[in-house]
């Protein structure tokens, strides 16, 4: 009797482990405790402070950027070619987003981009299909519900150069290092400045919890609202859309539609009054020398604007 030869079936996912995900429901739902802490207290006559907000907002700049440029732009999509300090500083920036690792993040982006939409996006909005209620499970599905599945995209068929790079591999495995700089450093900061601990107390919240939760619910909202929401003037094979109330907070990733017309290109927003301060980082980053190779869009190339 014969038998078949076996048959290498590639890994279609991988599994988060469980300490990986006790800490993923904890920085899903403590930032959002502490949004709600934060509400009551600025209620109470006890919000936000000057060096709260001035911490909050460059913190928040350093890791949104970190993420637009360095997890995604350049990591993801290859943009631009980085000098080795820029690249390692723009992972642990990105890093402190507190998005994932820097490996897993990349991994989990590109499988999106093979499956855009379709059998296999790990968090489209429209797995459910249309109509109200199909909608709006994909909705949550898309913005938060599928953070909380344990099966990921294969680091190893969706990131191999990355885990080729000794440089991000070890940032990779120093992600709970970065988690704690992110989340401590307000505090610290704020503590020299005022050798107070309840200013400590109020950075902590502020400039660490809150400023997370933002900027995690900006980035959910690329997955979801900018597959649902807004225009597309640009023919793409899937349903992404460009969404210019999000266009700031997001530094530039909102104009989601051109992106996925020109994955590869540096800027995303490229119509007139279409704010994408990613793209304006990158541009100094040229011409500083410190990125080269940079893949700034060729509008004569994308396809042709549709008639949405």
């Amino acid at each position: 009797m014969t038998t078949c030869p076996a048959v290498d079936v590639p890994q279609q996912y991988e599994y988060r482990s469980r300490w990986e995900h006790v800490a993923f429901y904890a920085f899903i739902i403590l930032p959002m405790l502490a949004v709600v802490a934060a509400i009551w207290l600025a209620i109470h006559g006890r919000g936000v402070n000057w060096l709260d907000v001035g911490l909050a907002i460059g913190f928040y700049v350093v890791t949104a950027h970190g993420i637009t440029v360095g997890y995604h732009r350049l990591l993801t999509h290859r943009s631009f070619t980085a000098v080795r300090p820029v690249k390692i500083a723009l992972a642990i920036a990105g890093s402190m987003a507190i998005q994932g690792g820097v490996i897993r993040w990349v991994a989990d982006h590109r499988k999106h981009h093979q499956h855009s939409d379709d059998d296999g996006d790990p968090h489209s909005p429209w797995r459910y299909g249309g109509g109200l209620r199909g909608l709006s499970r994909g909705l949550w599905w898309a913005h938060t519900g599928w953070l909380f599945d344990r099966r990921q995209a294969v680091k190893r068929r969706y990131a191999p150069d990355l885990l080729a790079d000794p440089d991000l591999a070890r940032i990779h495995a120093l992600f709970p290092l970065w988690v704690a700089l992110s989340v401590l450093a307000p505090p610290a900061i704020a503590w020299a400045a005022s050798d107070s601990l309840k200013v400590a107390a109020g950075a902590l919240l502020w400039a660490s919890l809150v400023r997370i939760f933002l900027l995690h619910h900006v980035t959910f909202a690329i997955n979801s609202i900018c597959h649902v929401a807004g225009r597309r003037p640009y023919r793409t094979r899937d349903r992404s859309t460009n969404f210019w109330p999000l266009a700031v907070l997001s530094m530039g990733e909102s104009w989601h539609n051109f992106h996925h017309a020109a994955p590869t290109a540096a800027r995303h927003g490229v119509g007139r009054g279409q704010v994408d301060s990613s793209a304006r980082l990158i541009r100094v980053l040229e011409l500083l020398g410190w990125a080269r190779d940079v893949k700034w869009p060729d509008l004569a190339r994308v396809p042709r604007p549709s008639t949405a």
